[in-house]
């Protein structure tokens, strides 16, 4: 399979580290990026062909992936039309750019699979939303599949309008675990603990209890109530998170994610020709 990438950055060398050897030969994947530093690392970490600009090199390919940022997608699309007579597989990881958009900057292109990777992905933990629109080919779908699970998991969707709520929840997901940890560091801190300590029991409370949900078939409310004795020290921890509304502002803050994906969608999509 011959991968093209368009964006060189996190995402990519996340996928590139995954695929290299294993999904695709190193010789096989070409990246596309304007920045020279970034390209010599690529190719001497995974043995990748590369160039600054897109040309020939991607019109033999298999797959192009779309690794830019969303505000660079229409540009790099109007660019990309006259590279697609190969009728390759077009993936996007970029959030908020609608498939009807894409295909429209692509000249009305119809095999495009949009996906949502998280970062995870750069330890091959991650997990990605994906969903096919109708000009992808069975043998297209499998090859997006195979892509992303180089990487992490992947959960196909039934229809585009799922994959806000999949930026919500896994995309930005992570941002709320650290964030999480970066509060329990804090009280580690203010409670007398050092910041090594702190960073240590968080770490590895947080990575337990994650793979102990992983590995059980009961709900989290469950395992939560089993660690929760009434008038005990957890309790006390979540009656103040259930003052304090911590759960609802969580939902709050997914929806808001959620909604600014959508938000994003019609912002960048408004001057599609």
């Amino acid at each position: 399979m011959k991968i093209s990438f368009i964006g060189g950055g996190n995402m990519a060398t996340a996928l590139i580290a995954g695929l290299a050897g294993k999904v695709a030969q190193a010789g096989d994947i070409h990246v596309i990026d304007p920045n020279p530093e970034a390209l010599d690392k690529l190719r001497g970490q995974y043995g990748v062909t590369s160039s600054p600009e897109i040309g020939a090199a991607v019109a033999g390919s298999d797959v192009i992936v779309l690794a830019v940022k969303p505000q660079q997608m229409r540009e790099v699309a109007l660019r990309l039309q006259s590279q697609l007579d190969a009728r390759p597989l077009v993936l996007s990881i970029a959030a908020g750019i609608r498939g009807t958009d894409l295909s429209r900057w692509l000249g009305g292109y119809g095999a495009i699979v949009r996906t949502m990777p998280n970062t995870p992905a750069l330890i091959g933990q991650g997990i990605s939303g994906m969903v096919a629109m109708a000009g992808v080919s069975a043998a297209q779908k499998d090859a997006a599949d195979s892509i992303l699970r180089a990487v992490g998991k992947t959960v196909w969707l039934d229809s585009e309008d799922q994959i806000d709520p999949v930026t919500a929840v896994s995309g930005s997901g992570p941002a709320y675990v650290f964030f999480f940890l970066e509060a329990m560091q804090q009280a580690a801190l203010e409670m007398g603990l050092s910041a090594e300590q702190g960073r240590e029991l968080a770490l590895a409370t947080f990575t337990g209890a994650a793979q102990l949900a992983a590995q059980s078939e009961e709900p989290a409310e469950v395992l939560r109530q089993r660690v929760t004795s009434k008038g005990g020290t957890t309790y006390a921890a979540i009656a103040s998170m259930e003052q304090a509304g911590v759960k609802q502002a969580i939902v709050d803050a997914m929806k808001a994610a959620a909604a600014r994906g959508r938000e994003l969608g019609e912002e960048l999509g408004k001057d599609a020709v």
